[in-house]
């Protein structure tokens, strides 16, 4: 091949009529431009809300739904597992799991990240784990014989509503 021909084939014309290089020729001409990267936008997390915000509505729900004995614990300093719980009382099985449906519905709603309820089924004692906050909803007998309140309240002041 002359050099006449090679230098004919390094350069073609394209559908357009444009010449563009290839071959060696076009590798020293040209540094190879790396693609551009695709521009994803920054996934925006929603800023959780604050445990004693999230108590303070919890709270509410319950007395809207007619729990009785609402507890609000602060734990703040005195458990790393969570800044509050609530523990309230609902009247039958039914009632307690009414309740702990309403309020994990609402934790959702309100942004509280991965909520756990336990107990459910039986509905005698149901908690919800809502991370910072923890709620305990039971049956009037199963709280008292558990007695969170006196394991838990001690000496710090908690607010209470008691039933109407």
């Amino acid at each position: 091949m002359s050099a006449k021909d090679k230098a004919l084939s390094a350069s073609r014309p394209t559908r357009t009529g444009k010449a563009t290089e290839t071959g060696p020729a076009a590798a020293k001409a040209s540094p190879a431009k790396p693609a551009p990267a695709k521009q994803t936008k920054a996934a925006v997390q929603p800023k959780s809300p604050d445990a004693f915000e999230l108590a303070t509505m919890v709270v509410q729900q319950l007395d809207d739904d007619k729990a009785e004995n609402i507890l609000n614990i602060p734990l703040a300093g005195k458990s790393p597992m969570a800044d509050a719980m609530i523990v309230a009382s609902g009247r039958s099985a039914r009632h307690v799991s009414a309740l702990a449906d309403h309020v994990s519905q609402k934790l959702k709603e309100a942004g509280a990240p991965k909520v756990r309820v336990e107990g459910l089924p039986n509905a005698d004692w149901v908690l919800i784990d809502a991370g910072d906050l923890i709620v305990h909803i039971f049956r009037p007998e199963v709280r008292e014989f558990y007695n969170l309140e006196r394991i838990w309240a001690g000496d710090t002041p908690t607010t209470a509503r008691a039933a109407t």
